[in-house]
């Protein structure tokens, strides 16, 4: 069997078991209301992407007006205050950036019938007999998006143009959408490996535990980069952020490091003093356009309530950013083809850890150690 994870990666795996601001009009247009999970507005990755579509909605067509809010705190009882100073404000559309939500959509749906409520990466979530159960009313829409094929990508990518033969992981929370990028990440290198003749080895897959520690994130690419590791998908919110940062100071000293991005196109978070970047890629969803499209629809009176919507390749939902100035045009031309592979079909990225271990296998990759 070939080799893909080192000791040290297999040993994380297995623990895993994968083992306001806004617009200043005043005239009687829509309002559209977001309000962004941790990491706030300008976070450089998920909520900055979902306010920039947004914005380019607002600025291409004039007619909403468009405002944000950040909770204090992201207890229950804020989360829905947050959610209802918007509401009173007028606003008729209100996004909401991350699972953190589920349970205040659950809440605020049923009391706000005449609102419409968009959430990114959940379900809402309400309590019946003392449980949390998903039901999503005519007036919320859940939108989720397929990491695994942008992770698949950002595998390929990093396979491609590692020099030292070793990638590494850092994940946040461990939660449904930051595994799907690790587990496709690891397709992703898989399927290089296979594909294009290589060798590269998953030296470490981590998850720190929360998306704020910048900290944390800067330590443990530290520790990454000094294991001869040239290239980092940070899928980590702030997290992500320490793991760039770690990265310019060595690539300001003159090593080779890499991160590739996640969420939104992170390059210019990656800029250096000498107009070079350390973002190699990113792993994008694009947040940006979920928000755009379904702003439109609303606008439209087709607002699509009551269901649950996955964005994927074939609706250039994820994927890598349309311009990656540190990708060779190899790199770029097998990383494109590789995703014509998946909207065609021909390639189907394993999306549950299951999946994964079969997709392993499939490709000569010793799984069995693994428990899922």
């Amino acid at each position: 069997m070939k080799k893909l994870f080192s000791t040290i990666a297999l040993s994380a795996l297995l623990g895993l078991g994968l083992t306001a601001c806004g617009s200043d009009e005043t005239t009687d247009k829509a309002s559209v209301g977001m309000l962004t999970d941790t990491g706030g507005i300008n976070d450089q990755s998920f909520n900055q992407g979902t306010w920039e579509g947004i914005e380019r909605f607002r600025q291409d067509h004039g007619t909403i007006i468009a405002n944000h809010a950040s909770p204090g705190t992201m207890a229950l009882p804020e989360l829905v205050t947050t959610a209802e100073s918007l509401i009173t404000a007028g606003h008729e559309l209100i996004i909401m950036a991350g699972f953190t939500f589920e349970e205040a959509i659950g809440i605020l749906q049923e009391d706000y019938p005449e609102v419409k409520f968009i959430i990114l990466d959940g379900e809402p979530q309400v309590e019946v007999d003392g449980d949390l159960e998903v039901r999503i009313d005519s007036n919320a829409l859940s939108i989720y998006f397929a990491e695994e094929q942008a992770g698949f990508m950002a595998g390929i990518a990093a396979a491609l143009e590692t020099e030292t033969g070793k990638v590494g992981f850092i994940g946040g929370m461990e939660i449904p959408p930051v595994q799907r990028f690790g587990w496709g990440f690891l397709a992703g290198v898989a399927y290089a490996n296979e594909v294009f003749d290589l060798d590269v080895v998953v030296e470490q897959f981590v998850y720190q535990g929360t998306f704020n520690d910048i900290q944390a994130g800067a330590a443990l690419a530290g520790g990454m980069y000094n294991d001869g590791i040239d290239i980092i998908f940070a899928a980590a919110g702030a997290v992500g952020t320490g793991v760039i940062d770690e990265a310019k100071t060595r690539a300001a000293n003159g090593e080779r490091v890499f991160v590739i991005g996640v969420d939104s196109d992170q390059f210019e978070a990656g800029m250096m003093e000498n107009g070079e970047s350390v973002i190699l890629t990113s792993a994008v969803k694009r947040v940006d356009n979920a928000a755009y499209e379904y702003i439109q629809k609303f606008l439209n009176g087709e607002f699509p309530g009551g269901q649950s919507i996955t964005k994927d390749a074939t609706t250039d939902g994820v994927g890598l950013p349309e311009n990656n100035p540190n990708l060779s045009e190899e790199t770029q031309e097998k990383a494109d083809s590789a995703l014509e592979n998946i909207k065609n079909g021909e390639v189907i990225v394993p999306r549950t850890a299951e999946d994964l271990e079969i997709f392993l296998s499939e490709r000569g990759f010793d799984a069995s150690e693994l428990r899922f």
